[in-house]
């Protein structure tokens, strides 16, 4: 049923969630796992970024880090074990990012938590998760927080 399943993170809490769930999942199918982190340089430039672009790679080096942290978190993952996992990190705009690589890869099912690491926007399904959800055309499995998360 599903052969590619992606899991976006952030690194938060909730998107570990989303890589247990999407781990089970993908070992149920034997699925492979794309698990996606996108440095959002669209927020820094809303942000009101000013300067040239070797300012703009110093803000970004950090994002970066944090990114690739993220997706080595399946790294250390139980249920990881015996599936092919694709870590990737890009940046731009993560709703947009996320559906260019959905579309790119031909992903069967997204996994992803429901709460990231953004304030205002957890309180209800997190911003992110409902705009992928109508924007891809693929199912999205949404993981909320456990008891006190989010």
């Amino acid at each position: 049923m599903y052969e590619t399943i992606l899991i976006p993170t952030d690194g938060s809490e909730c998107a570990a969630r989303a890589i247990a769930h999407g781990l089970d999942v993908a070992q149920r199918y034997d699925a492979t796992v794309h698990v996606l982190s996108v440095i959002d340089t669209a927020e820094l430039l809303e942000l009101g970024y000013v300067g040239d672009r070797s300012d703009f790679e110093s803000r970004i080096e950090p994002l970066e880090a944090q990114a690739k942290r993220a997706v080595r978190e399946v790294d250390s993952n139980p249920r990881r074990e015996g599936l092919d996992v694709v870590t990737v990190v890009r940046e731009g705009a993560p709703v947009e990012t996320i559906a260019k690589y959905v579309d790119d890869t031909d992903v069967d099912l997204i996994v992803m938590g429901t709460h990231g690491r953004h304030g205002v926007e957890r309180y209800l399904l997190g911003s992110v998760t409902e705009r992928v959800l109508r924007t891809v055309d693929v199912p999205v499995l949404g993981v909320g927080p456990s008891d006190g998360e989010g």
